[in-house]
């Protein structure tokens, strides 16, 4: 396997909630579109397939009036673990793989968030971007967690 340091961008967050809450904010349409994008984007849904192998076509909406589409797999599902996503480049523009973790820590859940991208200089051109939203989705879903019946 190939090192992927210089494609990567890394965050980690502990959030005071149980993995099986986080692990729903994540895999509940009704949650995931309330926390998943930068702040200031809204989002709709198109299709929603939860499992290995699913589709995953969801429009970000973003403050300066513009809609972003997207298009997702899931690869990898573990409940309440792990998932993995590979965001869609058919134009061949944006393509990386998305590793969410949840691990149990004392009584909340450390994220990891791990993005891998396909070359360094794909990573570096969007870095200034992704790196604080990011942190904007984990601060989303820190405050959406909480919205989440046990």
């Amino acid at each position: 396997m190939a090192a992927t340091a210089d494609r990567e961008c890394v965050h980690s967050r502990l959030i005071d909630a149980p993995p099986a809450r986080v692990f729903k904010a994540i895999a509940d349409p009704t949650h995931l579109t309330r926390w998943f994008g930068p702040a200031g984007f809204s989002s709709t849904f198109h299709e929603f397939d939860f499992r290995p192998g699913g589709l995953w076509r969801v429009d970000l909406h973003g403050p300066d009036g513009k809609d972003y589409p997207n298009e997702y797999v899931f690869l990898d599902v573990v409940e309440p673990q792990r998932v993995v996503i590979e965001h869609l480049s058919p134009d061949g523009g944006h393509h990386f793989l998305l590793t969410i973790t949840l691990a149990r820590e004392g009584e909340g859940t450390r994220v990891g968030w791990r993005q891998v991208f396909d070359t360094a200089e794909h990573r570096d051109k969007v870095a200034a971007f992704v790196l604080p939203a990011n942190e904007q989705n984990l601060d989303r879903l820190q405050a959406e967690v909480h919205n989440v019946q046990p």
